[in-house]
């Protein structure tokens, strides 16, 4: 059935306007003043923001680690996420050495499969770049429409690669027109110095924050963004935490370099005085790379008013504090890495972003979703509202205010790390390719509704 959603606000990343938005099957058909279709489903939108769906670009779902496995897999991940607002996703597949990357990929189909309640795309990992790997990756790029590769720069002997690994994959990228993602901080300093931490007897989760330096995280950022130079390719730097990490991906630009930088929402609202929580609550609090100073979280705001970075993804990756999290308690090396971000991105941007003035209506709409549809490979389809596109819809009612608990969410998880939290705004009504996932504030989707997106090459925004 037809749905004409109508007397709200209009958002995009470029224009804010009163209109009536015509959805007919999955696409937007019309959008204009007074559009009447017989039979249509008319969904009242007055007092509202008709925003397109949040594009999270950095999610962890169903993914082992530290001799766990997340807490949310592509069925409760993607369903917190459509109740915060988020329409399409893009999972990290994890790689391996020596297995053909054709068996990552087909893991990570099997994990979504029959599960996702909204869109899903993959990246995926690069831990060697041997001539096998290189050659298979244009099947990967062509065929799966995986045109992104992450290549870690930390977490050394678990998933790190070395500089030749990300060049060789840098050139590889070009080549082939897909995005290398980083994390970029230094796995060889940060080794070093955990290894004194424990030697010292320094466990408590705090030492996770001490032993990964700001400066260990820029001294990456500014070696990545020079290879990237170096090999005439695009750079993303994932998770970008700090001052240091923010004045290398600046400088970069400035030399017309094409790097690109995410942040996300826990680095903007949260700081390092979590990881001292007593009683062992800071590892909730332990993530990679970790919170940093207070003063950092304004230079991050501003990169994002100034497009100095572009995007800000969850980094969703849950565990939970009981069973999990406290697997750490006497070495905090051994907690897990990763925090449940996945379904509060959408609202704490706007009530952190918008309504306390710091980045405009557009901006919000650009960070949370156009502009990580377009850096990947899904603009026009996702990250707007336009004829065409899909419609992927989020009716957002700013008027409301309200708490953030563990009690409410929709993760699969027994904390929430912004718990207690007042933030402006809530999500109403979700449609993903024009059918509800969430209404009214209550969930009508169903797992498999969502459905493998196969992305374009990368082309420079």
């Amino acid at each position: 059935m037809a749905k004409i959603i109508r007397g709200g606000t209009m958002v995009t990343a470029a224009d804010t306007y009163q209109a009536d938005v015509l959805l007919e099957g999955e696409k937007i058909a019309a959008i204009g003043e007074g559009l009447d279709v017989s039979g249509a489903e008319v969904i009242d939108a007055a007092g509202c923001y008709v925003f397109p769906g949040g594009v999270d670009p950095h999610t962890h779902l169903d993914m082992p680690f530290g001799g766990t496995v997340t807490a949310d897999d592509f069925e409760t991940g993607t369903r917190a996420a459509a109740f915060g607002g988020t329409t399409t996703i893009i999972d990290f597949c994890l790689s391996t050495k020596g297995e053909p990357l054709r068996q990552a990929i087909a893991a990570w189909h099997q994990k979504a499969a029959n599960k996702a309640v909204i869109d899903y795309g993959f990246h995926l990992m690069v831990a060697e770049a041997n001539d096998q790997v290189l050659e298979e990756l244009q099947d990967v790029v062509q065929t799966e429409g995986i045109t992104s590769l992450k290549v870690f720069m930390a977490y050394k002997n678990v998933f790190q690669a070395d500089d030749e690994t990300l060049f060789k994959t840098l050139v590889r990228a070009r080549e082939l027109g897909a995005l290398v993602q980083v994390h970029a901080e230094n796995g060889d300093v940060i080794d070093y110095l955990t290894r004194q931490a424990l030697a010292a007897g320094n466990t408590d989760p705090i030492y996770h924050a001490r032993t990964r330096p700001p400066e260990a995280e820029g001294e990456a950022t500014g070696r990545a963004a020079a290879l990237a130079a170096l090999a005439d390719s695009q750079l993303y730097v994932v998770h970008v935490t700090c001052a240091e990490a923010v004045q290398q991906i600046a400088q970069a630009r400035e030399r017309g370099w094409k790097v690109y930088g995410e942040t996300c929402p826990q680095y903007l609202t949260l700081d390092i005085s979590c990881l001292e929580k007593p009683d062992f609550e800071g590892a909730k609090y332990v993530w990679s790379p970790p919170l940093r100073d207070k003063f950092h979280q304004e230079v991050l705001w501003n990169a994002l008013k100034s497009g100095i970075l572009q995007t800000v993804g969850s980094d969703q990756c849950s565990f939970n504090f009981r069973g999990q999290k406290d697997l750490g308690r006497g070495d905090f090396t051994k907690i897990p890495n990763g925090g449940p971000v996945i379904e509060d991105r959408f609202g704490l941007l706007y009530s952190e972003g918008v309504h306390a003035g710091r980045i405009s209506l557009n901006q919000f709409v650009d960070v949370v979703s156009t502009k990580a549809a377009k850096l990947f490979g899904l603009f026009p389809r996702k990250g707007t509202i336009a004829v065409g596109s899909d419609a992927d819809i989020v009716i957002f009612d700013p008027g409301i205010r309200r708490t953030i608990s563990a009690e409410t969410h929709h993760m699969n998880v027994d904390y929430n790390p912004f718990e207690g939290m007042e933030v402006q705004g809530e999500v109403v009504s979700v449609l993903s390719r024009g059918e509800y996932v969430v209404r009214d504030k209550q969930f009508v989707g169903h797992p498999g509704a969502g459905k493998y997106l196969k992305r374009e090459p990368f082309q420079r925004p």
